[in-house]
């Protein structure tokens, strides 16, 4: 099955290796540049998520064969019509992904990850989960919608391809008709931030029309502080990968009733009992 994100693989590395030469040959005091251990963690993490998706995309294709075996329709993957239908029906798909493992504490707990970096440069983007087991439901019904899953995959992997390249403080605010529409560096940061302002805003994978419709939208004007409100500062890729697993763990196990332990589990992060 051809991988297009592990042939990108090279690309992502120049890429870097770039982007970091600029923060060393033109340095900027409002950017945070790299950081060795942040970056380390962020490509350790990108490996150990590399890994796991070589089993866990077989598991995939088959969930997303066997939807599309049992549906009646089938789209020709000839028709230029059906790949522009995919790449909105997959963008709305991720939009609707990417909110639910904002807002839902378990989902996050896979999510977090990329966020836990108080850095913002390309090898964020590759600071992955290593849980990625939570994504697939998103994608079953375009199975069902008669997509071919080797088109779904493909498309996903342009997504996260596309995404790959806003994560950079290096690139301004672009022309306004591309801000209106796609979803840029700009954008991206917003939604990397910790300020109020900017929580829980700009979900969109490559459009941001999503975000507009839906009212999650805000465009970047104070500076953005990235990470977590309550940052982590580990370095420990183990950590990075289960910490939020483990609070909830601990959460769990406290709360005082079955409501706020399923209220811990559910509800969004940062949720807490109200005092009876």
């Amino acid at each position: 099955m051809f991988d297009l994100i592990l042939h990108a693989i090279p690309i992502f590395v120049i890429c870097l290796v770039l982007e970091a030469a600029s923060f060393y040959f033109l340095p900027d005091d409002d950017e945070r540049g790299y950081e060795f251990r942040d970056t380390a963690t962020s490509l350790t993490m990108g490996l150990g998520n590399v890994v796991i998706n070589i089993g866990w995309k077989l598991a995939v294709l088959a969930v997303l064969a066997g939807a599309f075996l049992i549906t009646p329709l089938h789209l020709p993957a000839d028709n230029p019509l059906t790949w522009l239908a995919l790449f909105v029906a997959d963008d709305v798909a991720y939009y609707w992904y990417h909110r639910t493992h904002h807002t839902i504490r378990l989902l996050w707990a896979s999510h977090v990850v990329h966020h836990s970096s108080q850095q913002y440069n390309l090898s964020t983007a590759l600071r992955q989960t290593w849980t990625p087991f939570t994504s697939l439901p998103y994608w079953i019904p375009l199975a069902l919608l008669g997509f071919e899953p080797w088109m779904i995959l493909l498309q996903q992997s342009i997504s996260l391809l596309y995404q790959f390249f806003i994560h950079t403080e290096r690139v301004g605010k672009l022309w306004r008709p591309i801000e209106l529409v796609m979803n840029t560096p700009s954008h991206h940061r917003v939604h990397h931030g910790s300020n109020q302002a900017y929580l829980d805003r700009n979900y969109g994978g490559i459009l941001i029309v999503w975000d507009r419709l839906f009212g999650t939208f805000a465009g970047e004007d104070e500076q953005v502080r990235f990470g977590l409100t309550k940052n982590i500062d580990t370095f420990n890729p183990m950590r990075v990968a289960t910490h939020e697993y483990t609070a909830i763990w601990r959460d769990v196990r406290g709360a005082a009733n079955w409501r706020d332990r399923v209220g811990h589990v559910v509800k969004g992060p940062g949720w807490a009992p109200t005092a009876q």
